[in-house]
């Protein structure tokens, strides 16, 4: 038994060497790219149903433009870094994309507080139990998926979404000039 031990490390070592040459550790495979979104109906967090109403049904708003989903919780460290970028590409390009907050695993009244803080003004929708992140494949948050106009799902990126990424998804969506 004592004899297998090097052999043991030199290949777990060999492993560990294999996973750090990949092009993209980070990369996650999401089964749903090139496949169509997962339909739901979630009900709008507070500030956001005079404009929406009381419920989203993401069926209703594809067909004129992209729509990018972003899965985020108050909790999250990385979703209050990129809440600003978001809410400025929302307020820039509303005319041409759909922003969409989930807010999942977390207390409305926690989610209220974040909107209220970063001042965001794009719809989310409440799934305390996380429900649309098993739908969706998430490994957690934030995750954000763009979604064509005709409903399929063009891409995915876990982890917070940063000024290149953010632009280089949408490009991938058809929206140029970005």
């Amino acid at each position: 038994m004592r004899r297998f031990w090097p052999l043991l490390v030199l290949a777990l070592g060999g492993l560990f060497w294999w996973g750090l040459q990949r092009p993209d550790p980070n990369a996650l495979p999401s089964v749903l790219v090139g496949k169509p979104a997962p339909a739901f109906e979630r009900p709008l967090l507070q500030p956001y149903r005079a404009e929406w109403g009381e419920r989203l049904e993401l069926g209703e708003h594809l067909g004129s433009k992209p729509v990018l989903v972003n899965f985020w919780a108050s909790w999250c460290l990385p979703c209050r870094d990129e809440a600003p970028l978001l809410e400025a590409y929302w307020r820039r390009y509303r005319d041409r994309l759909l922003i969409l907050g989930v807010n999942v695993q977390d207390t409305e009244a926690k989610a209220l507080e974040f909107i209220r803080e970063y001042g965001l003004s794009f719809p989310s929708v409440f799934d305390p139990k996380g429900t649309l992140g098993v739908d969706y494949g998430t490994y957690g948050v934030p995750e954000t998926f763009v979604i064509d106009a005709a409903g399929k799902v063009l891409q995915r990126h876990a982890g917070p979404v940063n000024e290149a990424v953010l632009r280089d998804m949408l490009r991938k969506a058809g929206l140029e000039g970005l």
